[in-house]
C-alpha cells in the first residue's frame, strides 16, 4: 500500500534536493565503495546485484550508484505504483535525465505529465492505421531481401539484425535509402547508448561519454538539416515527415528541435530494442525447436508459405493479429529478456511503500527483469513457455507483472510497430530456414541486452 504526502514541497531539478544519507538512514541497504558506489558491481552483473539486495534487505532498499543514492523498488505492485502513477508523483524526466540527459535531451521518455501527453498526442500520428499500412509494406521488402541475403549456413545473427533495423529504420523511419553515412550512424547509436551507463559521467576526452555527446552531435546535424527539408517539402508516408510536420491541437508546428529529439529517441529506441528483442527470439527459438516449428505451421497457415516464386509470401497487415502463437512466443522472449531490464524515476513528494517512508527527491526504480522471473508471478519462470500468454493467464495475473515497454502513461508508443516487424522477420525467415543454435551465447545484460559473441546461430534451408 503506498500514500502520498500532497503537502511537501515538488523538486525542480534532479540535482536539487536529493535526500542525504542520514535522509534515508531508516531505508535498509548499502552506498559500496568510496567514490564509485555499487556503480561496477551492477555493471558487472545487474540481476545477480538486484538477487543480493532483496536477498538481504527485501523489497525496498537503498543503494548509492551513478553518483548518488536510489531507493530499489521491487515486484508487481512497485511497478503499478511508478508506471501506472495515478498520484503523478513519479518523474520520467528526473529518473531518466541523470542517465541520459547528455544523450537523448527531451525525448519522449524525458517528459512528464501535459507536456508528455502534448507531444505523445501529436507524435502518435506517426502510428495510425495509414502510415503503419505503408511501413508494413516498406518491411517486408527490405526483411524479405535480407533474409534471402543471409543465405545457409552459420552466422552471427545480432549484428546482421542491427544492421538489418537501420536499414530498415532508414526507409521506414527516414524514407530514405543509406549512403556512405549509414556507418556514422550505427556508430552514433551504439557510442549514445554504451555512454548512457558509463561510470565517468563527464564527456572527458577519451571517455565513453565523450564518444557519446560526440555521437549525439552528429545525430542532431543530421536531423536538423533533414526536419527542414521535410517541412518545405511537404512531408510524405515515412514516420519522420510525420514527425516534422505534428502538429499540436492548437494546429502549430512542433519546434524544430524537439522534432530532432523526439526523432534522434524514437531512432534509438526502435533500432536498438528491437534489435535486441528479435534476437533474444531467435535464441530462444534455436533452443526450443518444438516451438520453432509450431510457430512455422501458423505462419505457413496464414501467409500461405512459399509462393511459386520460390520465395516466402509477404505477412499482410491485415493479417498481423492472426499470428497468436507467435505473438505469445515473442511476448515469451520479452518475459525472459526484456530489453529495458529496468526503469527509474524520480518522486516529486513523499510517499509511503512497504512499510517505508521515502522522501521527496529520492531516485527510485523498478526491475522488470527480476519480477519477470518470479514464481508468484510465473509458472518454472526460467523456462520458456509461451503459453504464459494464454488470455486465461494474463488474466490472471497480476496486471504489472509484465512490463518490458513500460506501462502507464509512459507505455511505449511503438509497441506495435515493433510487435509488426518482429512478426514479418519471422514470417520472411521461418518457411525459409530451420534455426539453429551453434553455441550458447553469455548475455550482455545492460544497457540494453544483447549476446557478446552475436549469437552464433546456422541456418538450415528447408
Amino acid at each position: 500500500m503506498a500514500t502520498l504526502a500532497a503537502h511537501d514541497p515538488i523538486p525542480t531539478h534532479w540535482t536539487e534536493g536529493a535526500p542525504s544519507a542520514v535522509d534515508l538512514a531508516h531505508i535498509p541497504g548499502e552506498g559500496g565503495w568510496p567514490l564509485v558506489g555499487n556503480t561496477l558491481k551492477m555493471l558487472k552483473d545487474p540481476h545477480a546485484f538486484t538477487r543480493r539486495m532483496v536477498e538481504i534487505y527485501g523489497r525496498v532498499y537503498k543503494n548509492k550508484a551513478f553518483g548518488g543514492w536510489n531507493v530499489g523498488l521491487i515486484g508487481a505492485d512497485a511497478n503499478e505504483l511508478l508506471l501506472f502513477d495515478r498520484n503523478k508523483n513519479f518523474s520520467s524526466e528526473q529518473g531518466w535525465g541523470p542517465i541520459l540527459d547528455q544523450l537523448f535531451p527531451r525525448g519522449l521518455m524525458l517528459m512528464d505529465f501535459d507536456h508528455h501527453r502534448a507531444d505523445r498526442r501529436a507524435l502518435s500520428i506517426a502510428f495510425k492505421p495509414g502510415p503503419m499500412r505503408h511501413y508494413s509494406g516498406s518491411l517486408n521488402r527490405g526483411i524479405a531481401q535480407k533474409v534471402e541475403d543471409w543465405g545457409e549456413g552459420p552466422m552471427q545473427f545480432y549484428p546482421a539484425i542491427k544492421t538489418l533495423t537501420l536499414d530498415l529504420a532508414a526507409d521506414s523511419f527516414i524514407g530514405i535509402e543509406w549512403g556512405p553515412e549509414a556507418d556514422k550512424i550505427n556508430t552514433a547509436f551504439i557510442d549514445m547508448v554504451q555512454a548512457s551507463v558509463a561510470p565517468v559521467r563527464k564527456p572527458l576526452p577519451f571517455t565513453q561519454m565523450k564518444r557519446g555527446v560526440d555521437g549525439r552531435k552528429f545525430l542532431v546535424d543530421f536531423f536538423t538539416a533533414e526536419t527542414h527539408r521535410r517541412r518545405a517539402e511537404g512531408g510524405g508516408q515515412d514516420m519522420f515527415s510525420q514527425f516534422a510536420t505534428a502538429e499540436y491541437e492548437d494546429g502549430s508546428l512542433m519546434p524544430v528541435d524537439e522534432v530532432v529529439d523526439h526523432m534522434n529517441f524514437l531512432m534509438m529506441a526502435a533500432h536498438d530494442t528491437i534489435t535486441s528483442s528479435a534476437t533474444s527470439l531467435i535464441w530462444l527459438l534455436a533452443k526450443h525447436p518444438d516451438w520453432q516449428e509450431k510457430l512455422r505451421q501458423e505462419v505457413e497457415s496464414v501467409t500461405g508459405g512459399i509462393g511459386a516464386d520460390g520465395r516466402p509470401r509477404d505477412l499482410d497487415y491485415d493479417d498481423m493479429g492472426k499470428l497468436e502463437l507467435l505473438e505469445m512466443a515473442f511476448k515469451e522472449a520479452l518475459r525472459m529478456v526484456p530489453p529495458v531490464p529496468s526503469t527509474p524515476r524520480r518522486a516529486l513528494r513523499e510517499f509511503e511503500f512497504g512499510g517505508y517512508r521515502i522522501p521527496a527527491g529520492t531516485h527510485v526504480g523498478i526491475n522488470a527483469y527480476f519480477v519477470h522471473h518470479e514464481e508468484e508471478n510465473w509458472d518454472n519462470p526460467h523456462a520458456f513457455d509461451p503459453m504464459h500468454f494464454t488470455p486465461e493467464k494474463v488474466k490472471a495475473r497480476h496486471k504489472y507483472a509484465w512490463v518490458p515497454f513500460g506501462g502507464g502513461a509512459h507505455m511505449c508508443l511503438g509497441l506495435h510497430f515493433a510487435y509488426m516487424q518482429v512478426k514479418i522477420l519471422m514470417a520472411q525467415l521461418l518457411p525459409r530456414y530451420r534455426i539453429e543454435l551453434v553455441q550458447e551465447p553469455d548475455w550482455q545484460p545492460w544497457p540494453i541486452p544483447k549476446p557478446r559473441d552475436g549469437l552464433r546461430i546456422s541456418l538450415k534451408a528447408i
